[in-house]
């Protein structure tokens, strides 16, 4: 078992790893916001993911029960996970391309939910060479917004704007350019094509049932979500010493919250606070602490700036 040294130092070296690897691809995709739990698996180590951090080719997203996680793309598209979702980041780079932001990726969704979403502006001012591979079905995007889902039965691909080319396992691409039209196809138990169903079909969505698959990748307000650049925190404890204040960092980031250890000086003494940052607000953190004030086990949860 580590000691609780070795354990503020690997956590440390391991936070450190993500700022000095990603300096070169800080613009190419980082957390927006995220609704905790979530976790990303990077060089064989897991650990909960924040807001801010950067991503890179390799890394394994994941979300838990009532996650969300919110993406921003290095041209402006924002990428979206729903709850119980598994997320490869495959191939990822960004570069200028005649006064252009051309992103280049090569994304997974093994299971759950997701929306790729590019707005106007963006649209004009870069490019981009995405594909989104489900267990079954392949889609590439140029300037689009869709949603998908890697579900046990069936893989969906909606198309909400754009044009997009998607392509089943075996089967020539098909090109969808009508807009609120989804593309289903069955799949068997281990994520293979299912030929004994009907060939996929494309049908026109209905307005209620687009909202509804919204719902199941957007951010949930009230329900303690971080952001990039949020000046609010939860302190969860503030413990005299680090055996103390390890045991409820521990049990926050084992259930994949991003706590943090700061020591600071209170009233001539060292104390070692646990805390989740970046809540954009005070209701936010407040939302978090009443979730995790069971599962922390440490002092009464508090937000503060």
């Amino acid at each position: 078992m580590k000691s609780p040294t070795r354990s503020l130092i690997a956590a440390a070296l391991f936070a450190v790893g993500f700022v000095s690897a990603n300096t070169a691809l800080a613009q190419a995709a980082y957390v927006e916001g995220v609704q905790m739990p979530a976790w990303v698996e990077r060089n064989g180590v897991k650990q909960p993911l924040a807001a801010g951090t950067a991503l890179q080719a390799g890394d394994k997203l994941s979300t838990g029960a009532d996650s969300r996680l919110l993406l921003r793309m290095s041209e402006g598209s924002l990428v979206k996970l729903g709850e119980n979702a598994a997320f490869n980041v495959n191939a990822l780079s960004s570069s200028r391309e005649n006064k252009q932001t051309l992103l280049t990726a090569a994304l997974e969704v093994a299971r759950g939910a997701f929306r790729f979403t590019t707005d106007a502006k963006s649209k004009l001012t870069s490019k981009r060479d995405v594909t989104v591979r489900f267990a079954t079905v392949t889609a590439g995007i140029r300037g689009t917004d869709l949603w998908g889902k890697s579900a046990g039965d069936r893989d969906i691909v909606c198309l909400i704007e754009g044009d997009i080319g998607v392509q089943r396992d075996g089967d020539a691409e098909f090109r969808m350019n009508q807009a609120l039209q989804f593309y289903i196809t069955p799949k068997t138990a281990d994520n293979k094509v299912d030929r004994s169903k009907p060939a996929p079909q494309v049908v026109p969505v209905p307005a209620e049932k687009l909202q509804e698959w919204a719902t199941e990748t957007d951010i949930t307000k009230g329900k303690g979500a971080a952001t990039k650049g949020g000046k609010w925190k939860v302190v969860f404890a503030s413990a005299p010493s680090q055996d103390a204040a390890l045991g409820v960092y521990d049990n926050l980031r084992n259930n994949g919250y991003a706590a943090e250890i700061h020591p600071r000086g209170a009233g001539g003494k060292r104390v070692y606070e646990v805390r989740i940052s970046g809540l954009p607000s005070k209701a936010e953190a407040e939302a978090l602490g009443s979730k995790l004030a069971g599962l922390a086990g440490g002092d009464t949860p508090r937000a503060t700036l």
